[in-house]
């Protein structure tokens, strides 16, 4: 499965999860469609390529197509994550309740300033980062989410490699690379950069593309 094939999967699995949710049972490809950003058309072959079929007027059940879907994108599987850095983004993050309908939890969060590990407000346990091995062993740690400063982003990064964390989602603005790793597999790595997003947005109003009919 492509990245392409793999964020199209994902998005119909949300929206099956939102529609069930309302009391739905069943769904058409061209509801999905809508969902992904895709077509109708598109949506059908995806699910033909993964061998799931819908019935030929009757759409598809909502019940079995997440089970399917959820088996393909190892749902079943331990999702638990931390954030190391808990500033103004890691603690954004660490309040959003978006994860949990998808399956993903934020389980501990981690800093190196005793004010922070020490305030008990937060909705999950921060921990100092002298606790990173012991935490990430006793909660089944998948993925570490990166939100500290440049100066410390790669330090950072080799920190949760040998805690045994082989995901990465890093928000710091230093682009880190794949590994890899004593097992013989690379790390994973996403980096998000916000700063260079929005500088390709300002660019693009300034100079936008010019259609096929402008041209």
């Amino acid at each position: 499965m492509n990245n392409d094939q793999l964020t199209r999967i994902t998005r119909y699995y949300r929206a099956l999860n939102r529609l069930r949710s309302i009391g739905l049972e069943k769904v058409f490809a061209h509801n999905l469609a809508d969902a992904a950003g895709v077509s109708a058309a598109v949506v059908r072959k995806d699910f033909s390529q993964l061998s799931i079929h819908g019935q030929k007027r009757g759409g598809y059940e909502i019940t079995d197509l997440i089970a399917s879907l959820s088996q393909i994108l190892g749902k079943g599987d331990s999702q638990n994550a931390i954030i190391i850095g808990c500033g103004r983004i890691g603690l954004a993050l660490m309040h959003y309740g978006g994860f949990e309908p998808d399956g993903i939890k934020i389980v501990a969060g981690f800093d190196s300033d005793p004010q922070v590990y020490s305030d008990s407000s937060q909705p999950i346990s921060i921990y100092p980062l002298s606790r990173l091995d012991e935490v990430v062993d006793a909660l089944d740690v998948k993925v570490g989410i990166i939100t500290v400063p440049e100066i410390a982003a790669a330090d950072t990064y080799l920190k949760l490699l040998k805690a045994g964390v082989k995901g990465v989602l890093n928000f710091s603005p230093v682009t880190l690379k794949p590994i890899l790793l004593k097992d013989g597999t690379m790390s994973v790595v996403q980096n998000i950069n916000l700063s260079l997003s929005l500088e390709k947005i300002f660019y693009e109003l300034k100079f936008p593309k010019k259609t096929k009919s402008e041209e």
